[in-house]
């Protein structure tokens, strides 16, 4: 018997590609909630909008009314919440919306998935965990210490989701992973942005010298991970989602040069953001034993794969770019790039 999930943010990168293989790989049905602030767009569902097996519902994660609705309207089994502000530079100048959107908001679905019985999954991020020495990785047992008000905001939402398991009974899991790259991700991200940059022969902004270190997963690997925690994972239960793919900032950039034929000298380094982690790692040990998943993806080609979507996409990338993103980026990074 198919199931009914109710998708917060679905039409962001994560969720957008969760939708896509949801629609692909299962019988669910799926019922996407999106606010389609900045990140969100619609255009990141063009390829299953007419999905008869997908509904779109836009509104706030905050809103517990229309969270309610769509619980008993659809009869919804599952809550997966994809949705959230993402972006470090972004919480750094406000943290507000991050508190809202990451604490808020999930409090609104966990009382939601308590109120009907649901399974739940709370998407979560390795950043939370901190900035690792130049040796080991997390695991499901590092301590959180988040560096940023993003991360901060997310470890909060991490711990309402475990409180709703301890004082409810809530039948929820969370998955912590490390940077993703792929289709539909916003251009003020570390690969996107540098490939619409190199793509248009402007100045690529890399903060301090380039040497901070990121452990990186393809999100279609991903998004099968997200489903694999909901079908099998425990009630508690925490899995690190990686791919063992650890890179420096400036060598990922160096690769996207070379794929587009473009010259190293439109790297321009700039000042480094406050706070900013030195490296992350994620062990995906347990994850890999427990939900019987493992990431698929080789990095350069998956990379290559990446950079040619952007390529391929450009109407896309013109939409994603214009108004808001622009004020962003020169406020970010000045006039100078």
């Amino acid at each position: 018997m198919s199931e009914t999930i109710l998708l917060a943010g679905g039409a962001g990168f994560i969720g957008s590609n969760l939708a896509d293989y949801l629609l692909a790989e299962s019988d669910a049905d799926i019922v996407i909630l999106d606010a389609l602030t900045y990140a969100g767009n619609l255009m990141n569902l063009r390829n299953i909008v007419n999905n008869t097996r997908l509904r779109f519902i836009h509104g706030h994660i905050e809103n517990s009314e229309i969270v309610n609705h769509i619980c008993t309207r659809y009869c919804i089994s599952g809550i997966i919440n994809a949705a959230a502000e993402t972006h470090v530079d972004r919480s750094i100048h406000s943290a507000a919306p991050f508190v809202q959107a990451n604490i808020v908001g999930t409090q609104v679905l966990l009382d939601a998935a308590v109120k009907y019985g649901l399974r739940f999954i709370q998407i979560s991020t390795d950043e939370v965990y901190g900035s690792l020495g130049e040796n080991g990785t997390f695991t499901e047992s590092s301590p959180l210490r988040p560096s940023s008000p993003y991360s901060a905001s997310k470890a909060a939402g991490d711990m309402l989701t475990l409180s709703f398991v301890a004082t409810y009974g809530l039948r929820a899991s969370i998955t912590r992973c490390s940077n993703n790259y792929g289709a539909y991700q916003f251009p003020e991200k570390l690969i996107p942005l540098m490939i619409c940059n190199a793509l248009e022969d402007k100045p690529l902004p890399v903060y301090g010298n380039g040497n901070n270190v990121r452990d990186w997963i393809y999100a279609r690997d991903h998004v099968r991970a997200i489903w694999a925690a909901y079908k099998f994972g425990e009630p508690g239960e925490v899995y690190n989602i990686g791919a063992r793919c650890e890179m420096r900032n400036i060598d990922i950039v160096k690769m996207i040069l070379a794929i587009l034929d473009k010259p190293e000298s439109l790297i321009k380094f700039t000042t480094d953001r406050p706070g900013h982690d030195f490296r992350y790692a994620i062990d995906p040990s347990y994850a890999e034993m427990r939900l019987g998943w493992k990431p698929q993806a080789v990095f350069a080609d998956a990379l290559k794969e990446t950079v040619e979507w952007y390529i391929n996409n450009d109407e896309w990338l013109t939409a994603a770019r214009s108004g808001e993103y622009r004020n962003y980026y020169a406020r970010q990074y000045g006039k100078s790039f």
